[in-house]
């Protein structure tokens, strides 16, 4: 039987199972498929939106059936070609598995599915005193993929990425079956981790269906600024210092000159012209006061202008909705050019080498091409500006992508800090990890996915058995 037979065949008999949770239209299709990498958009040759963890079971024991390949999608923010179908097959849309399922003031925890996303959890949560704190800058991300891509963000430096926020998770296996990784317990040493396991294995092992997480008290103070420093350099080196220091930060960013520029024209507001930190402090009204003492003079030594701090719940969030939407910023900012966002992550001691040596590689490739970073925890993003239809321009870009990877892995860093692998980084895994590593990597997949059909051609290159 061909492959699209098989296909084809697969999506009869779910159709008889779901009905119009099947659609095969190419339009849904393509919505289904992109990636912001140089690869090109490769979509499924159909869209199943499950609505239990059963469902997803049967889904997967259908297409094993056929040996048709399943694509999870969450959101689909697919920087790196996560939702891609290279191999064709089927897209497993998890948005209508939307369900709180249960919250633990006492227990400090909450058990979701996978398609909540993290603006739904903290409205559930807003009259608890609790949230989420996981925040990758897309309120419409689901807390399924933030999991299944190891997501991280602007609160990281205080409260971890999905790695240390995930307690244990439910996943449905390439034979059908329905694994549970743990119970609500903060601590256990029963057993291999699976769930550490799953997290961050981009649906390559797993769907992941439910999940229990970690939840925080808000605090009871929150004051941030927009602190500009006269050199980037200096901004990364009071970045390192505050670190060292132990100082409770909540957020720290980096935005450079460039991407202050597009933040500027993008939100309406007048940063001055030169590299900035935008900085978050919460706590008690105590240690707030003195965190905030201990930042400026660390900042002031390493080249800070002036600090402008915000209390004020407005313009609080009219700060953060700017840096969230740093990315929209740039393309409105240089319209008709294409752009595409890598992110690399070293130790926090090397951040002002690597930074300083980008933005040095920037100007001597006379590209345009904004960083904007989570500094506390050593990762950043750059976004080339081109024009697609330059060769000349393509390569220069995908020549400075390259250098900026293998610049990060030369400090002890990584080809990604919180984007994925997917299909755009794979081929700089075995340079990072080494073949020890890369071979039982492809052990474990081929224990739990020994036919390849759990989103192949992602971390892995995809191949049929």
């Amino acid at each position: 039987m061909s492959q699209a037979t098989a296909i084809a065949a697969a999506l009869r008999e779910l159709e008889r199972m779901f009905g119009e949770r099947v659609a095969t239209g190419e339009a849904v299709c393509r919505q289904h498929a992109h990636t912001l990498t140089w690869l090109p958009a490769q979509p499924p040759d159909g869209v199943v939106w499950p609505e239990t963890t059963d469902e997803v079971a049967a889904i997967v024991t259908v297409a094993g059936q056929h040996g048709v390949p399943l694509i999870p999608f969450g959101a689909g923010t697919s920087l790196e070609g996560h939702v891609n179908a290279p191999l064709g097959g089927i897209s497993v849309d998890l948005s209508r598995m939307a369900r709180v399922v249960c919250v633990s003031p006492a227990d400090l925890d909450c058990t979701v599915e996978a398609g909540v996303t993290r603006a739904m959890l903290n409205a559930h949560l807003r009259d608890t005193g609790l949230f989420f704190p996981v925040d990758p800058g897309a309120a419409d991300a689901t807390l399924g993929g933030m999991a299944a891509t190891r997501a991280s963000g602007t609160t990281t430096v205080r409260y971890g990425t999905m790695r240390d926020n995930v307690i244990s998770l439910k996943a449905v296996m390439a034979d059908g079956s329905v694994m549970t990784t743990g119970g609500r317990a903060r601590k256990s040493s029963a057993g291999y981790d699976l769930t550490r396991l799953l997290v961050g294995s981009e649906g390559t092992l797993g769907i992941i269906t439910e999940l229990t997480l970690k939840l925080h008290a808000l605090p009871a103070r929150v004051i941030a600024t927009a602190a500009p420093f006269s050199s980037i350099a200096g901004a990364c080196e009071a970045t390192i210092e505050a670190g060292a220091s132990g100082i409770a930060l909540q957020r720290i960013e980096l935005l450079d000159t460039a991407m202050i520029r597009a933040v500027n024209a993008h939100a309406k507001l007048e940063l001055q012209d030169t590299p900035h930190l935008f900085v978050e402090i919460a706590g008690g009204a105590a240690s707030v006061e003195e965190t905030l003492a201990a930042f400026q003079e660390i900042a002031l030594s390493n080249g800070a202008l002036r600090f402008d701090w915000a209390e004020e719940r407005h313009a609080k969030r009219r700060l953060w909705q700017a840096r969230h939407d740093a990315y929209p910023a740039v393309g409105t900012t240089w319209p008709g050019k294409t752009t595409v966002v890598s992110d690399v992550a070293v130790p926090l001691s090397a951040l002002a080498q690597c930074v300083t040596e980008t933005v040095a590689d920037i100007e001597a490739s006379r590209l345009t091409a904004p960083i904007v970073g989570h500094v506390g925890d050593g990762n950043f993003h750059v976004i080339p500006v081109f024009d697609c239809a330059d060769a000349n321009e393509v390569a220069a870009v995908r020549a400075f992508l390259d250098r900026l990877v293998r610049r990060a892995l030369s400090l002890g860093g990584t080809c990604t800090g919180e984007h994925g692998i997917g299909q755009g980084k794979a081929g700089y895994l075995v340079e990072e990890l080494g073949e020890p590593a890369m071979a039982a990597m492809r052990a474990i997949k081929g224990a739990l996915d020994p036919r390849g059909l759990l989103n192949p051609g992602k971390i892995l290159t995809a191949r049929r058995r």
